[in-house]
């Protein structure tokens, strides 16, 4: 989701951005042996992926995702008309992750144009003959532009090389047709007037392109497939690649996105490996949208508030496995979001992405200090997920009085008090003893606590004011 306003976001301040360190936990984390190879859906908790690693009890490591993303990181963009003269630092935003402890960003593609703005590079060339709409040469949609997909492999494999695992993009809604800010497709590559190739994807002549994001033109779909086919073709190799099909195309899509989706395992289906696919929400949030996505041949998705599938920004529920969810404040806010919707997700089995201008704009309703703590508490979730045995905990809202509980009952239990003050676990079903911690929600610091016995419920209260976090363990 994005506005005009948005546009003009200037990268550099990034490089001014403040990294308050973070205290690591007293505990280790349980070792792992190194995993290899793609992401695959845990087989034991369909709530999160594994790479194969394996837990010193031998059980599968489940592996969380969480990070920031922004609108650049993959192509530059200036106003239509205007000559390109800014380009977007990559190397400074992947160390800005890496400080954060952040390890997945969802790299974003747009089909050339976007409300008044053009990207580049673009997918095909520019060969013409002939002039398109925008006074540059017209695109042969026959071939492809070596520059576009050498940034695209570049740039995935800088991300890999610091951890950071890569959500690609494939097409954008934002190009196609007018969301209320302006509409992209007089410069788009299917629209008719900028292609060599006869390609008419807007054959109902409304001046808007939501045919190229359906199954109406069956020209259209080869071109798309064959593009995908050299996107895997690029980027199979790669361990740390997941596909995104697009990013808000409206639910009129739902079938095209289908298609997209099962093309692109049957691709893979014959290649060395296979990567997760991923369907994100649907322009409008209108009902029936959330259960689309649930039901949709995809292995994640990235949900809305659709009226009747629960409130995603401040009560999100509790993922039941039925797809990996990575919860996006792209999609419930535009530019919104803050710790609290950060560990509030974690605490409810989703894996929370945000969509990171990184600075602050006058119209941001989010403050500067709100987006800092939400990157901050997005690496601390990743480093509780580290701690634990994550494949073996699930939402638990009946076993603390707060309603945010992470659990693996008579083992391990992180509880979120968004108010902060006292929260009531249940260990009725627990024995023994249990090692208390408290951690600050944004700066990480540990606070240990006295052991909490098993067999009752345990009224338990946070050591500082404000929002906390509190982690317990059973004791040998």
């Amino acid at each position: 989701m994005k506005t005009v306003k948005q546009m003009v976001a200037c990268f550099w301040a990034l490089i001014v951005v403040s990294v308050a360190a973070q205290t690591p936990p007293s505990a280790a984390r349980p070792d792992a042996t190194p995993g290899k190879g793609p992401l695959h859906l845990h087989p034991e908790n369909s709530r999160y992926f594994t790479d194969g690693a394996m837990m010193p009890d031998g059980s599968l490591k489940a592996v969380y995702l969480t990070g920031s993303h922004h609108w650049n990181n993959l192509q530059d963009s200036a106003k239509l008309g205007k000559t390109l003269t800014e380009k977007f630092d990559y190397d400074g935003y992947l160390g800005l992750l890496a400080r954060f402890n952040h390890n997945y960003i969802r790299m974003w593609s747009w089909e050339v144009g976007e409300n008044d703005l053009y990207y580049e590079p673009a997918p095909w060339v520019r060969t013409g003959p002939g002039t398109a709409t925008d006074g540059k040469p017209k695109f042969d949609l026959k071939q492809f532009n070596p520059g576009y997909f050498e940034r695209l492999r570049s740039r995935v494999v800088a991300a890999g090389d610091r951890g950071i695992y890569v959500g690609v993009m494939l097409f954008q809604g934002w190009s196609i047709y007018s969301h209320g800010y302006g509409n992209p497709w007089p410069v788009h590559p299917f629209n008719e007037a900028n292609n060599i190739n006869g390609i008419n994807g807007d054959p109902d002549k409304d001046g808007e392109g939501k045919e190229v994001h359906s199954l109406q033109v069956p020209a259209v779909t080869r071109l798309q497939e064959a593009y995908i086919r050299k996107v895997i073709d690029t980027l199979n190799d790669l361990d740390n690649v997941l596909y995104e099909i697009t990013n808000e195309t409206a639910i009129f899509s739902k079938d095209w996105q289908y298609h997209i989706v099962r093309y692109i395992k049957e691709y893979e289906a014959a290649k060395p490996k296979q990567h997760p696919v991923g369907m994100t929400a649907f322009d409008s949030g209108r009902e029936g949208s959330m259960a689309a996505l649930l039901s949709s041949p995809a292995d994640w998705i990235s949900p809305q508030n659709d009226g009747v599938s629960g409130d995603y920004q401040n009560d999100p529920p509790a993922a039941d496995g039925r797809k990996v969810i990575l919860s996006d404040t792209d999609h419930l806010w535009g530019v919104g979001g803050d710790r609290v919707w950060v560990w509030k997700s974690f605490t409810r089995g989703h894996h929370p992405i945000y969509m990171d201008p990184l600075h602050k704009q006058d119209w941001f309703a989010i403050s500067e200090a709100e987006m800092e703590d939400a990157r901050k508490a997005m690496g601390l979730t990743r480093t509780c997920a580290e701690r634990m045995n994550l494949a073996a905990m699930a939402p638990r809202n009946e076993l603390s009085s707060t309603r945010f509980c992470l659990a693996n009952p008579g083992q391990e239990y992180l509880v979120y008090l968004p108010d902060g003050g006292e929260a009531t676990v249940d260990l009725t079903a627990a024995a023994g003893t249990f090692a208390l911690e408290w951690m600050h929600p944004v700066d990480g610091t540990i606070t240990p606590g006295e052991v909490a016995l098993g067999g009752d419920k345990r009224g338990l209260k946070a050591p500082f004011a404000g929002d906390a976090v509190l982690y317990l363990r059973r004791q040998p």
